[in-house]
């Protein structure tokens, strides 16, 4: 069993409760507990309920985080909110730092034990990080979807990274030598139509086919689903999907038309990890194996 702790944006790209839906498949994981974070982190606490319970999973802690950003960024909504707000689920979840609160406990209570997978804005993190800078350590492993660090070009940039600079650049910081970023330059690779996305979660069952009513509003803008968060969650049990390289990550916090870029330098010595190609294929039986039971 490989326990993890999941900190997430779920509610505005569908990729975060895909991703959750597989979390909660996968056999080998023991999901010790949920943090959301960025704009009302108390709704994506709620997505996340709606989800663990077609799971039969209502013992899983849920805990709303942070707002941010911590310094400059932006803030996003909850677009999916409306595929549950007429279902049955908590309305009162408080906010704050009662989610870092959680993290810290869980990770102070098993040390070197726990994974920490965060696909979201990374405000929760890099304000964990700062205030017990000892935590990283503690920690197994530490797994983000964040960043772009091979393809796009001078000024590229990624979501996660972007909507708050400067926690990213704490977590990067603090995180050395304990962490694997996989980037948009893979995650762009795992597609999948509208279409079949709806065929095979409906087949799928359980938490997969709880989220196609969240998918249907991301589809109103796009007919593509890219899997960026479930690579990143699958890496934790099937590390063989990715090749990897080792060097150092780098944030650009100052405000202008570079902030949120994330910089890459190969180094075989390097603090940090990145996924550099996936076998798609591999990904996808692997994803559907996993979350078709």
């Amino acid at each position: 069993m490989v326990p993890v702790l999941f900190d997430t944006d779920i509610g505005n790209d569908i990729d975060d409760a895909v991703a959750l839906a597989y979390l909660l498949s996968q056999p080998e994981c023991e999901l010790v507990g949920i943090t959301t974070a960025t704009g009302d982190t108390a709704k994506r606490a709620a997505l996340c309920e709606v989800i663990c319970h077609a799971a039969g999973r209502a013992d899983i802690p849920i805990h709303a985080g942070l707002t941010g950003p911590l310094l400059h960024g932006r803030e996003q909504g909850v677009a999916q909110y409306a595929a549950i707000e007429n279902l049955q689920h908590r309305r009162d979840y408080p906010t704050g730092f009662g989610a870092l609160e959680f993290l810290r406990n869980s990770i102070r209570s098993r040390p070197g034990e726990l994974t920490l997978l965060a696909v979201g804005p990374l405000t929760n993190i890099g304000t964990l990080f700062a205030a017990d800078p000892e935590l990283p350590g503690l920690l197994k492993k530490i797994v983000l979807m964040c960043g772009r660090f091979v393809t796009g070009g001078p000024g590229a940039k990624e979501w996660n990274a972007f909507l708050d600079p400067f926690a990213t650049a704490l977590t990067y910081k603090h995180g050395a030598g304990k962490l694997l970023s996989v980037g948009l330059d893979v995650t762009l690779q795992c597609v999948m139509p509208a279409a079949l996305v709806r065929e095979r979660f409906a087949a799928a069952g359980g938490a997969l086919a709880a989220t196609l009513g969240m998918a249907e509003v991301w589809f109103n803008h796009s007919e593509l689903l890219t899997f960026h968060d479930p690579l990143a969650a699958a890496l934790l049990f099937a590390p063989e999907l990715c090749n990897y390289q080792t060097g150092t990550i780098s944030t650009v916090i100052e405000p202008g038309p570079m902030e949120g870029m994330t910089r890459w330098q190969a180094n075989m010595s390097g603090p940090h990890e990145i996924a550099t190609t996936v076998d798609v294929e591999a990904f996808f039986r692997h994803y559907f194996m996993v979350t078709s039971g």
